[in-house]
């Protein structure tokens, strides 16, 4: 077993999570275990950094769930403010190998981790000095 190395928000904000996404998807085994690890704290930082708020995230997935990835991404405003560019672009990157519901579930609970994460920083920021 490999043990992960540190990143930097940095290099992992550099990651690319519309290929994650592609990939990750549709492929479980390590490209999901990337997209759901390093892919959601890579997306978490990107939106942090737009001033998304977890809650958005949260109520998005909850939105995959019901209409699915392919409405989601059609969306004006997937996301508040300027952060609604990068989730379309999620969206739409996962929407191009999503085919049913399960894997609507799926981006959903991707949602819910980068969400999760998001709320992980917020709240360490706060708590620091």
């Amino acid at each position: 077993m490999n043990t992960p190395q540190p990143q930097s928000d940095s290099r992992l904000a550099e990651l690319d999570v519309e290929i994650l996404l592609r990939f990750g998807l549709p492929h479980p085994g390590p490209h999901r275990s990337t997209l759901f690890g390093d892919g959601a704290v890579a997306a978490a930082i990107t939106v942090d950094r737009l001033g998304a708020l977890p809650r958005a995230l949260a109520f998005l997935g909850e939105t995959v769930r019901a209409g699915g990835t392919r409405f989601a991404a059609a969306l004006p405003e997937p996301l508040p403010g300027p952060a609604a560019t990068v989730a379309r672009g999620w969206l739409e990157a996962a929407a191009m190998v999503v085919q049913d519901p399960t894997g609507d579930q799926l981006v959903a609970r991707w949602l819910d981790a980068v969400a999760a994460v998001l709320a992980l920083r917020i709240t360490h920021r706060e708590a620091t000095p």
